[in-house]
């Protein structure tokens, strides 16, 4: 399914009246999922020739601004907030940390795992757990860099230390997350996940993983499933491509007919004029009016499937 979005040009935050290279998007991806690194980065970014304004200046203005974008403020009524630890056994310790969001109220509540992007827990996955607290949801968000120290305040470093992880525990360490979500005190026992990015698609390795322990799932622009798998889902899933992401997109036409062909519940939305991240509101990539439509999509989806 196609949407439509109304912002097909990212801006520089601080000028919004210049539009952003394509080019230099493109090589901010690659270098945001680890294909090269940040001095490879800016130095392709310098040798760009753009209309309109200096390539390293837009490469700069691609950075994140967590401080910019907080929607729920830390001491928001509608919720509580802390920090949590948990045994995690086959994982990259043994133990997990993660930041644990709960409505006001007595409870139990419907609950639901975040997952972060390729770089830790960062501000901004901490603000989506605390929207999901104020939307009625118990939200967890651990953080796969707790083993190593943990989001270390930046996404460069955040990065590199994910990177180091043996990601194969790393997964355990998230599975391990997930099922100490849904045993909470404070769940109903009603699991749903959603992740971005990497974490996107963890929500789909979950799906095929989880089988009914899972009741729903939204990814954001994260990779397919493996389509042997799709058999294996039972949660309904709501899934949320960008229209400028072509390696992620690659991954989607084989996972929707295998989908398809298993009688999943699955949809599957594209925003036109999009990039990777349009989600995240630290960034230029964020476009609100697809960010917007999507995420009312997803408590939707949570109402429905988890209530």
């Amino acid at each position: 399914m196609n949407e439509t979005s109304a912002n097909t040009n990212l801006t520089r935050q601080d000028d919004t009246r210049q539009p952003i290279d394509q080019r230099v998007i493109d090589l901010y991806n690659e270098y945001c999922h680890g294909c090269i690194g940040r001095r490879d980065f800016f130095s392709r970014v310098a040798a760009l020739a753009v209309v309109g304004g200096s390539a390293i200046a837009m490469a700069q203005a691609l950075m994140p601004r967590y401080a910019q974008a907080q929607t729920i403020s830390f001491t928001d009524s509608r919720m509580k907030a802390s920090y949590v630890t948990y045994p995690s056994p086959g994982g990259n310790s043994g133990d997990m940390r993660g930041y644990l969001a709960q409505p006001s109220g007595a409870g139990p509540f419907p609950a639901v795992l975040v997952v972060h992007e390729n770089r830790g827990l960062n501000p901004y996955i901490e603000d989506v757990a605390r929207r999901l607290a104020v939307a009625g949801f118990l939200a967890l968000a651990p953080d796969g860099l707790a083993p190593v120290g943990g989001y270390p305040g930046n996404d460069d470093d955040g990065r590199e230390l994910q990177a180091s992880l043996d990601p194969a525990k790393l997964r355990v360490d998230l599975l391990n997350s997930a099922r100490h979500l849904k045993k909470h005190a404070l769940s109903t026992g009603k699991l749903g996940v959603t992740g971005f990015c990497y974490g996107g698609g963890i929500v789909n390795y979950f799906a095929a993983t989880l089988g009914g322990d899972m009741q729903a799932g939204v990814p954001y622009y994260g990779v397919a499933a493996d389509p042997a798998s799709a058999a294996d889902i039972k949660a309904p899933l709501l899934c949320h491509l960008a229209e400028h992401d072509e390696r992620i997109n690659a991954t989607y036409p084989a996972y929707e007919a295998a989908l398809k062909a298993a009688g999943a519940n699955y949809q599957i939305h594209r925003y036109p004029g999009t990039q990777h991240g349009f989600h995240n509101d630290s960034t230029p990539r964020y476009d609100e009016a697809a960010a917007k439509l999507s995420w009312e999509r997803t408590l939707a989806h949570f109402k429905t499937y988890l209530s």
